[in-house]
């Protein structure tokens, strides 16, 4: 469980003008990528980033939860996380990011992945499959406490074994929102799909009983019309 620090500031430029698709496109072209800056009680400003800068810190290990020098030009430098950004779909660029200031001194809410170390003793030797349910879980602590991700060591779980969020490493520091027992991951039993026989055999004669209950329905309408005919025949 690492700090999320970074010690690569992000540089931001001011923009200004019409702030539409048209000057999102030049901002590209030039080889940056449109970005918003709000937080911290200030007004939201305009600006353009690096698109490799911002990239390195979303690939390491603390991700969008690491906290970095913010320099926009002209303006004190402060604290900023990345709080939102917008992937080109087919390709995967940076096409926009969002990011917000941050006050070291007051609490936030994260969610931080969840990592499991180990290979359970139900999986080595009782056949059975380890199941990752909950990856990531929702904590509030202060910006500088906020791990990059939450091990668990899960090689001591037998079959039918549970880990919930109370068996998470806990601190001082870090509170957890939500359920403490909501199940982390499990180990269970590797299940065969089977077909019943009967079922197989049963299957191909359902449509011949459907079309015989139509022909025996059919089959007094049928008989009545001769009879009509008939009754006919004699009056005339």
């Amino acid at each position: 469980m690492a700090a999320t620090t970074n010690t690569e500031a992000v540089a931001a430029t001011p923009r200004e003008g019409k702030f539409n698709k048209n000057a999102a496109r030049r901002v590209r072209v030039a080889g940056k990528i449109p970005a918003v800056v709000y937080g911290a009680g200030l007004e939201s400003v305009a600006v353009s980033v690096d698109p490799k800068v911002i990239t390195r810190i979303l690939h390491s290990d603390s991700g969008h939860n690491t906290i970095f020098d913010l320099n926009v030009e002209g303006t004190p430098v402060v604290k900023a996380m990345i709080v939102d950004w917008q992937n080109e779909p087919l390709k995967g660029k940076l096409l926009h990011i969002d990011l917000k200031r941050i006050a070291m001194d007051k609490l936030m809410r994260v969610s931080v992945p969840i990592q499991l170390v180990g290979v359970p003793v139900g999986v080595k030797s009782g056949g059975g499959i380890l199941e990752h349910v909950l990856r990531e879980v929702e904590i509030e602590c202060l910006p500088g406490d906020i791990p990059s991700h939450l091990d668990v060591d899960v090689s001591n779980m037998e079959l039918h074994g549970l880990i919930h969020v109370s068996d998470l490493p806990h601190s001082g520091s870090i509170k957890f929102l939500g359920d403490e027992n909501a199940t982390v991951a499990h180990v269970t039993v590797i299940k065969e799909e089977v077909v019943a026989v009967e079922e197989v055999v049963a299957a191909p004669t359902e449509p011949e009983v459907a079309k015989k209950g139509k022909t025996d329905a059919a089959a007094p309408a049928a008989a009545a019309a001769p009879a009509a005919d008939a009754k006919d025949a004699k009056k005339k």
